[in-house]
């Protein structure tokens, strides 16, 4: 799915079949994101201006461009996911053993498309610390790139997050919903603290 073009990409989106969905919109926000301060770091690479940053700022790039590729293959995953899931409930239910294996299928794929979108939360988080050395000592030019990558970035934990939750509600494993959705909680509101932490500091080079 990710070798197709922007434009085949949205009218896949768009069209009426399940997948992509927001859990792979989400994964693709996170790419987009962390491209976005990649760019930011590459723009400030090879500067004197910011000589003193330089190996900071070519390494936070490297490992930027890495995750946009990894979570590029997310979008993907979590189509896949899907899909396990719908295949499950397509499973025979004549008998109680069939009923039983369905049961068991579906909490599996369930699963599954909750695993995905939680590991695009966890991977997206890497974005933030990396818009905020941009923000500080990155080429001041690039200013709204690196606030478009921190905005993309709570765009896609808290689509990913949802995701995660919506799935939770059928799982019948107590335990392990408990804890998913504690950690979930948790991203989400360590994202929206510092989105909110890094539009405020970008702030004072928007305003007139």
């Amino acid at each position: 799915m990710k070798n197709l073009s922007i434009n085949d990409f949205t009218r896949k989106t768009a069209s009426g079949e399940p997948t992509p969905g927001g859990g792979s919109i989400s994964a693709l926000a996170g790419a987009l994101s962390a491209a976005l301060i990649a760019m930011v770091g590459g723009l400030s690479v090879g500067k004197e201006k910011y000589a003193e940053h330089e190996a900071e700022m070519k390494s936070a790039s490297e490992r930027m461009t890495a995750l946009s590729e990894r979570l590029l293959d997310e979008i993907e995953k979590d189509s896949r996911s899907f899909d396990l899931y719908m295949q499950a409930l397509a499973l025979p239910k004549d008998t109680e053993e069939e009923k039983a294996a369905r049961r068991s299928a579906m909490q599996e794929g369930l699963k599954a498309a909750v695993e995905v979108p939680l590991g695009v939360c966890i991977s997206v988080m890497e974005v933030f610390p990396l818009a905020e050395l941009m923000l500080r000592h990155g080429n001041p030019t690039a200013v709204t790139d690196a606030l478009v990558g921190t905005m993309m970035a709570r765009t896609a934990v808290l689509g990913a997050a949802a995701n995660v939750k919506i799935n939770l509600r059928s799982i019948r494993d107590e335990a392990y919903v408990s804890d998913t959705y504690r950690k979930v909680c948790e991203l989400e509101k360590e994202a929206l603290y510092r989105e909110e932490r890094l539009r405020a500091m970008a702030s004072t080079a928007l305003d007139p």
